[in-house]
């Protein structure tokens, strides 16, 4: 019989936490690059980053520390990013619903958002959610997410696990005491076919899918919507 013993589990998690927090640094920067390849940058262009993390650590907020024009930034988060506000004094901060955005059509240049869409919960949300970035982005939507594919699930650390369906990782996730990333609503993982289908169901024509690459391995997925 195998025994499992939780707390040294935990405690090998922290470490390997401490460790991908470097590497995802590293492959965000990678995404940045990625998206100033492909995104024209302009001075006069309005962004909104959708999912803003109230966390000052390296490894979050990649548009913030690298966008140059920090004047034309709006952020939106569902948390207080008051954490944020010191530090980034000419971004404007808001608290709202991504699928509900308080914005009327076409009101930014550019709609940035990186690993948001998972976090969303069922795939309606995802879907209502997209739609309201399409609607508000006047020129341009560039979105990540995680590869379901990818043999690492990077919120929890656990291998290939998440490869499962979905009800029986998030029954796996429960029994290693993982309470939050186990529910559909916190955490729900997409795959390519999944974006394509989200693509579809929200009328969006003109759009790529690229990836990014971790230990030559797929990642993350980046959706580029042009709008015409």
């Amino acid at each position: 019989m195998i025994s499992i013993n939780k707390k040294n589990y935990w405690v090998s998690i922290k470490f390997l936490d401490n460790i991908l927090k470097i590497i995802l640094h590293i492959y965000r920067e990678k995404i940045y690059k990625i998206f100033s390849n492909n995104i024209p940058l302009k001075k006069n262009y309005k962004l909104i980053d959708i999912g803003t993390s109230p966390m000052l650590e390296k490894s979050e907020n990649i548009i913030l520390s690298k966008y140059k024009w920090k004047e034309n930034i709006t952020c939106l988060s569902d948390q207080n990013c008051n954490i944020l506000k010191k530090k980034y004094k000419k971004t404007k901060f808001l608290v709202g619903d991504a699928k509900k955005i308080n914005y009327s059509n076409n009101t930014f240049d550019i709609v940035y958002s990186s690993a948001t869409i998972e976090h969303l919960g069922s795939y309606e949300n995802q879907l209502q959610a997209l739609k309201e970035m399409y609607r508000i982005s006047k020129k341009y939507l560039f979105l990540t997410t995680p590869n379901r594919f990818f043999p690492i699930e990077m919120h929890t650390k656990l291998p290939f696990l998440h490869f499962f369906p979905k009800k029986v990782f998030r029954l796996i996730l429960r029994f290693f005491g993982e309470n939050f990333f186990c529910y559909e609503k916190n955490l729900n993982l997409l795959t390519k076919k999944d974006l394509v289908r989200l693509c579809t169901d929200a009328k969006i024509i003109n759009y790529k899918i690229i990836y990014n690459y971790l230990l030559f391995l797929k990642s993350n997925m980046i959706l580029i919507v042009e709008k015409k």
